[in-house]
């Protein structure tokens, strides 16, 4: 089957992943792996951008997030995974890419601030933090990608992709693609606490969570403070543990609603079945999971494998580039 076009995207190792990037991710990228062609990347050379001192648990990272993947749908047959340090041409790219852009345009990118600030990071950021939308300029267009998905409060970091790929094709000759983005919708899963949810929050519920932790969590889950007693009528939709079950109990939403409002069910018995729905949903993701990881020798082939086909497109691109830039 022909396919719509080449998309890339990635993740950064930095942590589990949780219920929020299962539903936003990567359920989206399988089912556009069915008709793109497309290339995940395990983004270690992004987390370096902001946990350059703390690397003790990185390939532990990478080996649990490529497990994830796997685990929610994302087959190795029709996508490409690897390891984005194994690609050395996205350096070279972000090398030359960073002759095209001045200093004073990446320090209009909000973005930066609001990770240094999210992050408690000091004033002086790194010249990686600084460039790394650079980088992931770079990681887009070695592919010659000419799609990505995102959600709309990212259509700001694709321009200035777009904005290197004109640049570069006016200077040198058309070599990249204006990537175009897929807008995606997913739900935003709030936290336990009712905040975004968030790994640096302390407030997520992740795949890995085994049955016994995810009901701890949902048990302290903020909820409707005017409901005391099980009789008092309750306001669902500001309530997570509602959004919890609209996410993993659709089918029973009505009754739920209903039966909240008309104080027919107290906060505990709602919390209870919210989490038995959770882990129902997330039990065969679970034990996929732990088989993966119990051989990590086929996780580290597979994205050795991937890191393969990966550079077979970008050392086409870069003979491009050489060619179009004139260099040695």
């Amino acid at each position: 089957m022909k396919k719509k076009g080449r998309i890339l995207s990635g993740s950064r190792p930095t942590g589990n992943m949780h219920i929020g990037h299962l539903m936003g991710i990567l359920q989206n990228w399988a089912k556009l792996q069915k008709d793109y062609e497309t290339f995940f990347e395990i983004a270690d050379w992004h987390a370096l951008t902001t946990y350059y001192q703390d690397t003790e648990k990185l390939k532990e990272n990478i080996y649990s997030m490529v497990a994830d993947w796997i685990a929610s749908g994302i087959n190795p047959e029709d996508a490409t995974l690897f390891v984005q340090s194994d690609v050395k041409e996205h350096a070279e790219l972000h090398l030359l890419f960073s002759m095209l852009i001045t200093v004073q345009r990446l320090n209009r990118n909000p973005t930066v601030k609001e990770m240094a600030k999210s992050l408690h990071l000091p004033q002086n950021i790194s010249y990686g933090l600084l460039g790394y939308p650079i980088l992931q300029s770079a990681d887009i267009l070695v592919y010659r990608a000419d799609i990505v998905p995102i959600g709309e409060d990212q259509l700001p970091h694709l321009e200035l992709t777009r904005e290197i790929a004109r640049r570069f094709n006016n200077l040198y000759g058309k070599v990249f693609p204006e990537p175009k983005p897929i807008l995606t919708s997913f739900p935003r899963i709030p936290g336990i606490d009712g905040k975004r949810m968030a790994k640096s929050l302390g407030n997520a519920i992740y795949i890995r969570d085994s049955a016994q932790e995810i009901e701890k969590k949902v048990m302290q889950c903020f909820t409707d403070p005017k409901k005391i007693r099980k009789s008092d009528p309750g306001h669902p939709d500001g309530c997570v543990v509602f959004t919890y079950h609209k996410i993993f109990n659709s089918d029973n939403v009505p009754e739920i609603q209903e039966n909240c409002k008309n104080g027919k069910i107290g906060c505990v018995e709602c919390k209870k079945n919210a989490a038995k729905k959770i882990n129902e949903y997330l039990l065969p993701i679970r034990e996929k999971r732990e088989k993966l990881l119990a051989k990590k020798e086929t996780l580290k082939e597979i994205l050795m494998d991937g890191a393969s086909k990966a550079r077979n497109e970008t050392r086409k691109t870069m003979t491009l580039v050489r060619e179009a830039m004139k260099l040695w």
